[in-house]
């Protein structure tokens, strides 16, 4: 689901295009704008920890083992605080990953992070609040704030991809830092998210 409404989505594109000649190419090559938006909450971030460093359909495994553990039941920290260290294990759930669910469970239950909270709050009150837990990082809660909540100017300059389809695309040294990024992204206010996602899709184009 586009969580984008059509008029926001028309006046990104026009902004974009005016600001930026070669954004609008991409967009020209890329096509519509459809940025799928994931489901909120406390099992999106469950998700994104046990996805960390490890493949796409590794991680969507141990997480479908994760939630038969519970059937019918959707992901709750009243049900992940139930599971003993061999559960996890027995699933997949790294040790190390395991202690960051667990801190996870703990500040969700004791008020420290609150989705509801984190859905009304501004950008970098989101993010600051997200990367309490341990194991979630800025990129994580950046992630989080794009494709789970839908908002329209978040800018990840530590994400790999985007680095490299800048890199690619306006033709920058390799050795450009974050600095250089986060200048470029300027031009993109404020809907620096569609842009970031024109920017991934550049990569499947180049493949």
């Amino acid at each position: 689901m586009n969580s984008w409404s059509a008029e926001q989505i028309k006046l990104a594109t026009d902004v974009l295009r005016h600001a930026d000649p070669i954004m609008a190419e991409i967009i020209d090559q890329v096509g519509e704008f459809r940025l799928e938006v994931r489901k909120r909450g406390f099992p999106v971030i469950v998700q994104s920890i046990i996805s960390q460093q490890i493949s796409t359909a590794a991680a969507k495994t141990i997480f479908r083992r994760l939630q038969m553990l519970f059937p019918g039941k959707p992901l709750s920290p009243e049900l992940i605080r139930t599971l003993a260290p061999e559960q996890f294990q027995a699933v997949g759930v790294s040790a190390q990953k395991q202690a960051s669910l667990r801190d996870l469970v703990q500040k969700t239950l004791d008020g420290s992070v609150s989705f509801r909270r984190i859905t009304r709050a501004a950008d970098e009150e989101a993010i600051a609040e997200l990367i309490q837990v341990r194991g979630i990082g800025r990129w994580t809660a950046q992630m989080y704030l794009i494709f789970s909540l839908g908002r329209p100017d978040v800018f990840a300059p530590d994400d790999l991809g985007l680095r490299n389809a800048m890199l690619r695309r306006y033709s920058l040294p390799e050795s450009a830092g974050r600095r250089h990024f986060e200048e470029l992204a300027e031009r993109w206010r404020p809907y620096r998210s569609m842009a970031c996602w024109y920017l991934w899709r550049t990569l499947e184009l180049a493949e």
